[in-house]
């Protein structure tokens, strides 16, 4: 074989292994998607439904929201709002919790033990083995235009125990308390609470529902938790969460999880 013929099969072997490396890459998913399906099978143990059981009912449990389990295992950290409700204990209503996966999830007893309403969260303490848990990062680290991801049940129990999970980025950080379209929705209620104890939020650029309250919002890369899903900017009806959905969604900053977490450790309750 003369030197021509060799260089052409050569150049034409480069090209060959160029044209294989490039397809491959375009066929091979992300980096960040593979690891983002591992982090999703990491997370999705430590997330729980959040609900009411009463036996005399049809059907005996409500679903009320999302939580995650943290600590030693057997503590849920969820949204204050989601277990607001007065139990009707006469009729023995009890809080639980929803673990496992598909239509075998298996409900378990729930205690509220400590509440935070300024900042919406409430933490329950639940009866079993203890459950995978999720960790708690530093939220002051967050930045804007930091991607995201959020695990629980958008529309409850509808299909089983499912948990569904989104991705997003932190799209600002933003007061707690929405501002009214014009100055005249501002009563004096709102500027007092606005000028002496509004504190930061994230907005994400990402879809929720009301399911979703409770909810982790964690880093995809590694699954630490930064802050916790707990609004849904709402355009007209509730009932237009889940047909026309705003895309805009607030997340409590991890922070104040650590701190309730905290106090209730210094106060030796169990």
């Amino acid at each position: 074989m003369d030197d021509k013929n060799l260089l052409r099969r050569s150049k034409t072997l480069v090209y060959r292994a160029v044209l294989l490396t490039l397809m491959l890459m375009l066929l091979a998913p992300p980096l960040y998607a593979v690891e983002l399906i591992k982090v999703i099978e990491k997370v999705k143990p430590s997330i729980v439904g959040v609900g009411t059981f009463e036996q005399t009912r049809s059907p005996p449990i409500n679903f009320l929201g999302t939580g995650f389990a943290v600590g030693d295992g057997r503590h849920v950290i969820t949204n204050a709002h989601v277990v607001q409700a007065v139990l009707e204990t006469d009729k023995k209503e009890s809080f639980i919790v929803m673990v496992g996966q598909g239509k075998e999830g298996q409900a378990r007893e729930a205690q509220r033990v400590a509440v935070d309403p300024e900042h919406d969260l409430a933490l329950l303490k639940i009866s079993g083995e203890p459950l995978p848990t999720l960790q708690l990062g530093d939220s002051d680290t967050i930045r804007e235009g930091q991607t995201v991801a959020f695990t629980g049940f958008p529309i409850g129990m509808v299909l089983g125990l499912y948990p569904v999970t989104h991705r997003g980025m932190v799209s600002a950080l933003t007061p707690v308390v929405l501002p009214g379209l014009s100055s005249k929705r501002l009563d004096e209620k709102m500027i007092k609470r606005l000028r002496d104890s509004a504190y930061t939020v994230f907005q994400l650029d990402a879809t929720a529902y009301p399911g979703n309250s409770g909810s982790p919002l964690y880093d995809p890369e590694t699954g630490t938790v930064y802050g916790i899903i707990n609004m849904v900017f709402v355009k007209g009806t509730k009932e237009t969460a889940l047909s026309q959905p705003s895309g805009i969604t607030y997340a409590i900053p991890g922070n104040y999880l650590r701190d309730l977490l905290s106090r209730q450790s210094d106060s030796g309750a169990n």
